[in-house]
């Protein structure tokens, strides 16, 4: 309880710069926990349609494979319904492989959405905590211009340590902030990586068991 009334009191005495970085900082977590939830997602359904793919293309149930990725909201089966698209036209190998890249254009953007908002969030919170201690420093050196010379130095050292609570806030919301952009990078990322394996795996079984066929 008592640790609670001194981060009640820090707050209170920070001045009207903290609430602006409190929302910021609120606003970073609920989108770094709706990119979080929504990669997890991703990559679970990714990996479940991958394990349904595999056998038909080994297979070379290719009909089947095809119904599977467009009926799939996956965007693993976005991207390999471009592929398959063009699989009874495409003279070459790149024909096919430039229609998945195609494909993986489109997904991309849904994928990375809103995740450099974090990195933005973070150097404001920052620069909010540094304007408000500046300000409050004015404010506190104008206060004591007029106050008691044997007052001076007590008013001047209580307002800095209220000013610098600022600062102090800026970065405990910058910090966690710029850890959960990474996180959820990192995250978009691998996805990103696994989703550009599956579809090469894919064409390169599309391509040997055309091969072998022929």
């Amino acid at each position: 309880m008592e640790s609670f009334n001194a981060l009640i009191n820090f707050f209170q005495t920070g001045g009207a710069f903290m609430y602006p970085i409190l929302f910021v900082l609120g606003l970073g977590v609920a989108i770094a926990l709706e990119r979080y939830i929504v990669i997890s997602k991703s990559q679970i359904s990714m990996r479940r349609t991958w394990g349904r793919l595999l056998p038909l293309l080994e297979s070379r149930d290719y009909n089947a494979a095809v119904s599977l990725m467009s009926r799939s909201k996956s965007q693993l089966g976005t991207v390999l319904t471009y592929g398959f698209n063009r699989l009874s036209t495409a003279q070459r190998r790149d024909d096919i492989e430039a229609a998945m890249e195609e494909g993986m254009m489109e997904v991309m953007p849904s994928l990375e959405a809103r995740t450099h908002y974090l990195a933005t969030f973070a150097n404001i919170a920052t620069l909010m905590g540094l304007l408000g201690t500046i300000i409050g420093l004015i404010q506190a050196f104008t206060a004591v211009a007029n106050a008691d010379p044997a007052e001076k130095a007590d008013l001047l050292s209580a307002s800095i340590s209220v000013a610098m609570n600022t600062t102090a806030f800026g970065l405990i919301a910058a910090i966690p902030l710029l850890l959960m952009h990474t996180v959820i990078q990192t995250k978009t990322s691998k996805l990103i990586d696994n989703l550009e394996m599956a579809s090469v795996k894919c064409l390169n079984l599309i391509t040997i068991k055309k091969k072998s066929a022929s």
